[in-house]
C-alpha cells in the first residue's frame, strides 16, 4: 500500500512542532527523520486501503452466502434421498 505523502508530510510536521522550542534549529531535520521513519514503519505493516478492504469483505459476504446456499441444497437433497 502506498501513503498518501502529505499526510506523511502533515503528520512529520506535527510531530516536529511538538519538539521543545530550545530545539528548533533541529526542527527541519527532525521532520526529515520523522518522516522516513513513518514511512518505513507504515510500508512494513503491510497494510491496504479502505476500498481494497471493503472489495474483500463484499467478496467474502458473497462467498459464505453462496456457501450457505450450497449447504442448504445439499440438506434438501440428502432430505429427499433418505425417504
Amino acid at each position: 500500500m502506498t501513503f498518501d505523502p502529505k499526510s506523511l508530510d502533515d503528520l512529520a510536521r506535527r510531530l516536529a512542532d511538538a519538539v521543545p522550542p530550545g530545539l528548533t534549529a533541529l526542527k527541519n531535520d527532525l521532520e526529515q527523520n520523522f518522516k522516513a521513519v513513518l514511512q518505513s514503519g507504515l510500508t512494513k505493516l503491510d497494510l491496504v486501503t479502505r476500498q481494497e478492504f471493503d472489495i474483500q469483505s463484499g467478496v467474502l459476504r458473497r462467498s459464505r452466502e453462496r456457501l450457505e446456499e450450497l449447504e442448504a441444497r445439499i440438506g434438501a437433497l440428502e432430505g429427499t434421498k433418505k425417504k
